[in-house]
């Protein structure tokens, strides 16, 4: 059984007092963390006060993107070693707003992934289509390949003590919304894929939903089989939202 994992991308939001409060009150929710994971992935220069506030709670932290060196002359970039001092957990690569708005491509973010992992962070690698690829019938194709840049080979284990995140781009601020059954044939791909080659792996790693999910919906979507948490985004930045979404994980563990 997967325990159901949760992770707040607060994008680029947040000031100091904001970040404690709303970190705090995540900390401080009555939840069942027998049954649930969670994390937070605010913006740099937040990290550590996040970290501070919920220093004595089972919520971990991370970050929203890394640089593929561990060091170097990449003025403003921020590199996996520092993070891991920072007592990260978690780095989310491979966002579709990183791959929209800043050109990452799948081989770029690949790089980033295994940077990650080289300094002991977990990488949450971010799949999925936009609504033009839905739309030309190409869904299927644009997550292999992103899921495939990572996969290699296939030899390295690369999926083992990391986490992939699938987004449906086309339903976030489209007007337009993806049923939990098509979330769930996408996430079953993207096992199956990672199965392939590595079929214990492919069983045990955790695939979150990243397509809007909040508290009213998260039930639904947990309830299908390969639907093991999300990545979350406006709702993250709302403690109640939050901790609501923690709430049906916990209750889809139970």
């Amino acid at each position: 059984m997967r325990q159901p994992l949760v992770v707040g991308n607060w994008k680029m939001n947040g000031r100091v007092g904001e970040a404690e409060e709303l970190a705090g009150a995540i900390a401080a929710a009555e939840i069942d963390w027998e049954h649930c994971g969670a994390g937070i992935c605010p913006p740099f220069p937040l990290i550590d006060r996040v970290a501070k506030a919920v220093s004595d709670s089972p919520v971990a932290w991370g970050a929203q993107n890394l640089h593929a060196e561990d060091a170097g002359a990449f003025t403003g970039e921020v590199h996996g070693p520092l993070l891991k001092d920072l007592g990260c957990t978690y780095v989310i690569v491979g966002h579709s707003e990183r791959r929209e708005y800043f050109g990452e491509t799948s081989e770029q973010v690949a790089a980033k992934f295994f940077a990650a992992k080289r300094n002991g962070l977990v990488p949450i690698l971010c799949v999925g289509e936009t609504e033009a690829e839905r739309d030309a019938g190409k869904a299927e194709s644009v997550v292999r390949e992103q899921v495939q840049a990572v996969v290699g080979d296939g030899k390295e284990d690369a999926f083992r003590d990391a986490v992939i995140a699938y987004e449906p781009v086309w339903a976030i601020g489209t007007g337009r919304t993806a049923t939990p059954e098509q979330a769930q044939e996408m996430h079953a791909l993207i096992r199956g894929l990672v199965k392939q080659g590595h079929p214990v792996t492919g069983q045990s790693m955790k695939i979150l939903y990243g397509g809007s999910m909040k508290a009213a919906s998260a039930p639904e979507l947990m309830a299908q089989e390969d639907i093991d948490g999300g990545l979350i985004g406006g709702a993250s930045l709302k403690a109640d939202e939050f901790v609501g979404i923690l709430r049906a994980a916990v209750a889809s563990d139970l």
